[in-house]
């Protein structure tokens, strides 16, 4: 089976100006219109998600969706920065600010001026960076490191960030006048694992991609075996686990027709003498299913006893299939869509990998 003769309706592909995304499930489709509605309402947005999800995609849609999209769409990745250089990058410095600044910087907020500015990993940035980006979305203006006069910029800020920023401002971590600030629109970008569908649809296009790159004249297609592989498993990477996956395959395959899918590029060929040796210890949820005779002494109630012990047992058979969904389900002796079922019913205790 090829797997491009599975699609059933056209992709709706959202072109930028870096790449674009692909997608048909109702939970891609629902998300692009969300984008599509906030897009023009000048406010900040928060794009919540996991890693490997495309919100940097998201971001950059959102700009030029919006009527600010002939101006300058700025980029910081808060992540990669020491606190000690957050102010400078984000606001400029002035000259002679400190050893080393022999001229006048502009910082990212100027860059964008009449444009969007993008915050990725937005919970990284420093609560004393955050009291400036503060003022900046309420009045349009900050002084540059060592400066004294204010610098007024038009910024429509974007941020986007994997962690529960909410507790984090709970905690202190991050202020929350800015949170409230920032969060006129929250968008969640639904995981691959929700979108149904659009994982063979992606396949194909990151395959026909690697093909064109590696100068390769016959499209590549996928067995049953295959597609079932990428379909069941739970792609804890999302997109960018996909892409690599895929990519890999095309590359390694010795013909067009790929038969099988090797998930987990670090599993070794070799087999291992003593599997003891490298079995982890059980964790404090597995524990008591391991010996499973104590459930019968323990003073949970029933129904906590039972939650715990489907969890610890989805838990072991994801990890033993490699996580493959289907094979999982298998060990379990369950269907394909009782698993699903209670992976969906256990989703915040079971993680993805």
């Amino acid at each position: 089976m090829d797997i491009e003769n599975t699609e059933t309706h056209p992709p709706v592909i959202s072109t930028g100006i870096t790449t674009e995304a692909i997608g048909q499930s109702d939970a891609f489709l629902e998300f692009q219109e969300r984008i599509a509605k906030v897009a023009p309402i000048d406010r900040p947005v928060l794009l919540m998600g996991e890693r490997g999800t495309g919100k940097e995609l998201a971001a950059t849609r959102l700009h030029y969706l919006s009527n600010r999209w002939e101006g300058p769409r700025i980029t910081l990745n808060c992540a990669t920065l020491p606190p000690s250089l957050m102010e400078t990058e984000l606001f400029g410095h002035e000259k002679g600010a400190f050893t080393g600044a022999i001229q006048r910087r502009r910082g990212r907020f100027e860059m964008a001026d009449s444009g969007t500015l993008f915050l990725d990993e937005i919970g990284s940035i420093p609560m004393e960076a955050q009291e400036k980006i503060l003022r900046v979305v309420e009045y349009g203006e900050f002084e540059r490191v060592g400066g004294t006069r204010a610098v007024e910029v038009n910024v429509r800020v974007i941020g986007a960030a994997n962690a529960d920023l909410p507790a984090l401002a709970r905690e202190n971590r991050f202020k929350q006048d800015l949170l409230d600030r920032l969060s006129f629109e929250v968008l969640f970008l639904p995981p691959l694992r929700e979108r149904t569908g659009d994982i063979l649809l992606l396949t194909n296009h990151f395959a026909r991609r690697m093909a064109y790159e590696m100068g390769i004249d016959d499209m590549p297609s996928f067995s049953i075996d295959a597609a079932d592989t990428l379909e069941t498993y739970i792609w804890p990477g999302n997109i960018r686990e996909l892409k690599n996956v895929v990519e890999r395959a095309v590359y390694r395959s010795a013909s067009p027709r790929i038969e099988s899918i090797n998930i987990d590029p670090f599993q070794s060929p070799y087999p291992i003498e003593n599997p003891s040796l490298t079995e982890p210890e059980p964790t404090k949820e597995e524990t008591p299913i391991k010996e499973s005779k104590t459930l019968g002494h323990t003073r949970l109630p029933l129904k906590e006893a039972v939650k715990s012990l489907e969890i610890g047992m989805i838990k072991r058979a994801l990890k033993n299939a490699r996580y493959h969904q289907k094979k999982a389900a298998n060990r379990l002796g369950l269907t394909y869509d009782q698993f699903r079922g209670l992976l969906r019913k256990y989703e915040m205790e079971i993680p993805t990998r």
